[in-house]
């Protein structure tokens, strides 16, 4: 028997020579199949902190004013450049170590972390908008019912306001779907609807209050559905999870909605309910970035506070059953009222001792 250092090999079925390495050398190398940290942690910033984002621009600009004192400058910025430094700076937090390995970087680092932070945003953006096309046609479904025409869960041509149930779903607020005339012009292009004009899908109900427009907007049963999906599960949409797999709230430790994880969500159902083929910013159907803004907008308005505080409280009741926007005192005959009134007590007489 002879020893090799090359290990042993073998004829294949082909003919074909197969080298069997030894256990002592390191063989070739293998792919990696797993996803790396600064991608995983893209997809999330890309979902629940800025969707449409240029990362290498928020890297660099980031950088240079970390350099020039980071916080300390916010003053004299703008308002535009604060909220990007805003968002930078939610970045840094979102990638663990990601300030220190910047700084450590070359320029050619820092342009290979900027580019797999987007690989995970835009990874993102096409998972979540692949996951929606077929299920919105099962949550749009009336239970027992069926969809007339037929919209196939794989195709979007029949979507949009070529359909009765998703055209009526897009119709912005304050026009009438059953209006003949209206739903012929918005059929056939002759009204256009840019991202700015919401739409009736946001309200719950799918009920536009002419009177006041805030009263159930972005509060409708689809929008939470397709939160659940993205966020939590695709199973906890029928209210019993069965999923296997962590879902991203559990992932990236998520104890509230953000304003931007609802404003995707919005952007992703209604992208699906539309028959645009591609997900796009720039794409003239859906005017995805304006809509996008427009609502941020709103969200981000000072005057507009007490509003918003109302609607992230809702939303964080429907995604987190647990949430509470209030301390909870113990109930007071319970067993957690009685240990901390024990340990009250031993608390004053342990001080009572010291003072003798």
């Amino acid at each position: 028997m002879s020893n090799s250092s090359k290990g042993d090999s073998s004829q294949t079925a082909n003919g074909q020579k197969c080298v069997c390495p030894s256990v002592l050398e390191l063989g070739p190398r293998k792919r990696l199949t797993t996803q790396g940290p600064l991608v995983h942690c893209g997809c999330h910033f890309g979902q629940a902190v800025h969707a449409f984002c240029n990362v290498l621009m928020l890297l660099t600009n980031g950088i240079i004013l970390l350099s020039e004192g980071g916080s300390d400058t916010l003053e004299s910025l703008t308002v535009d450049k604060r909220k990007e430094f805003m968002a930078f700076q939610e970045l840094l937090r979102v990638v663990p170590g990601l300030e220190l390995q910047l700084v450590a970087s070359s320029e050619e680092e820092v342009i290979e972390i900027g580019e797999l932070i987007q690989k995970g945003i835009n990874g993102a953006h096409a998972d979540d908008t692949k996951g929606m096309k077929g299920t919105i046609i099962d949550w749009i479904t009336l239970k027992g019912q069926s969809l007339s025409p037929h919209i196939p869960c794989n195709m979007k041509s029949g979507r949009g306001f070529n359909h009765e149930c998703t055209g009526a779903l897009l119709c912005p607020a304050g026009l009438d779907w059953t209006n003949i005339q209206t739903r012929t012009k918005l059929m056939n292009g002759e009204i256009q609807v840019p991202g700015n004009q919401w739409l009736v899908f946001f309200y719950a109900d799918y009920t536009y209050d002419l009177e006041d427009p805030w009263n159930g907007l972005l509060c409708s049963g689809l929008l939470v559905s397709a939160y659940k999906h993205i966020f939590t599960s695709p199973s906890s949409v029928d209210q019993e999870p069965k999923a296997t797999h962590s879902g991203n709230v559990c992932i990236h430790g998520m104890h509230c909605v953000t304003k931007v994880s609802i404003v995707y969500v919005a952007m992703q159902t209604c992208f699906s309910l539309t028959s645009a083929q591609v997900f796009s910013h720039t794409d003239l159907i859906t005017d995805s970035e304006q809509f996008y803004s427009s609502i941020m907008e709103l969200l981000d308005n000072s005057n507009k506070s007490n509003e918003v505080d109302q609607l992230i409280t809702w939303w964080n009741r429907q995604i987190f059953p647990l949430y509470t926007a209030s301390e909870q005192l113990p109930s007071k005959n319970s067993a957690l009222a009685r240990i901390c009134q024990k340990r009250v007590e031993y608390k004053e007489l342990h001080d009572a001792d010291n003072d003798l």
